[in-house]
């Protein structure tokens, strides 16, 4: 494994410095339809599967389950996710409304706008390194983008 040069910023410090741009960035852009990272995600996970509960959501934002209760419960009042309850005994099922899915879609067309600016100078063999490295660096455990 090579070493970096001295005085070479650390290739970790760049990446969570540049993610911190990003995020910055994007919920920028996100406040302009009403949204945040944490709703954004909230939806994106329940357009995948509507039977996730408090907890498995909470779990995939790193947040309290308490947390995401108030989230979904804020995207409730926003109309874009309704509780349909499915019966004494069965936990809700948390579905997307068509104000959701079009949240969703909006959001996600801010969020390709944004790859493409941070990956204007970048041929597609540094696009999928770095694709790579983050899906290496996250374990494998981050989901695909709903489509």
């Amino acid at each position: 494994m090579s070493k970096a040069p001295e005085g070479a910023p650390s290739t970790v410090i760049l990446v969570i410095a540049a993610g911190r741009r990003l995020q910055a960035q994007m919920e920028d852009r996100l406040v302009g339809i009403g949204l945040s990272v944490r709703l954004f995600s909230a939806l994106g996970h329940l357009s995948r599967d509507a039977d996730l509960s408090y907890s498995d959501l909470a779990r995939r934002a790193g947040v309290t389950s308490q947390s995401m209760r108030a989230t979904v419960l804020l995207l409730e009042e926003m109309g874009a996710v309704e509780r349909n309850l499915q019966g004494q005994g069965h936990r809700a099922r948390l579905e997307l409304t068509d104000e959701g899915r079009a949240l969703l879609a909006s959001a996600q067309s801010l969020v390709s706008e944004l790859d493409a600016e941070f990956l204007a100078d970048a041929d597609e063999d540094l696009k999928g390194t770095l694709e790579e490295a983050c899906r290496r660096a996250l374990g494998g455990s981050f989901p695909v983008q709903p489509q």
